[in-house]
């Protein structure tokens, strides 16, 4: 007499692979439009903080902020947006803007940026 045993599928079925597969390419598109926002984030950090340690007044900070944004080609905020301030003896430059990223039909995925020069 032999003992039939059923052995159970383990696994996922093509539509879940579909459905994982749809999420993950649909993250990726986002982290793409995403990344650029970031890498021009950082460029106006070293805007700000060097703006900062060469111009002594806020002619100057802006002067100098505009030059290093045409050079990194930072678009989504002007010199005119900066918030200069003095902290004791040192001159402290802040910012504060927003980027918007279409995701579909009526749907924007907005990223807020702020900071200041140490």
């Amino acid at each position: 007499m032999s003992v039939q045993r059923k052995s159970k599928q383990r696994g996922i079925s093509f539509i879940g692979l579909i459905f994982f597969g749809s999420m993950i390419a649909l993250a990726g598109v986002v982290a793409a439009q995403v990344a650029p926002t970031l890498v021009e984030y950082m460029a106006v950090q070293k805007a700000a903080q060097k703006a900062a340690n060469e111009g002594q007044t806020p002619a100057e900070i802006r002067m100098v902020f505009d030059k290093i944004s045409a050079i990194d080609d930072i678009k989504s905020i002007t010199s005119k947006e900066l918030d200069i301030s003095k902290l004791g003896d040192k001159v402290v430059v802040g910012y504060r803007y927003q980027r918007e990223i279409h995701l579909v039909g009526p749907a924007f995925l907005t990223l807020k940026y702020e900071g200041r020069s140490k």
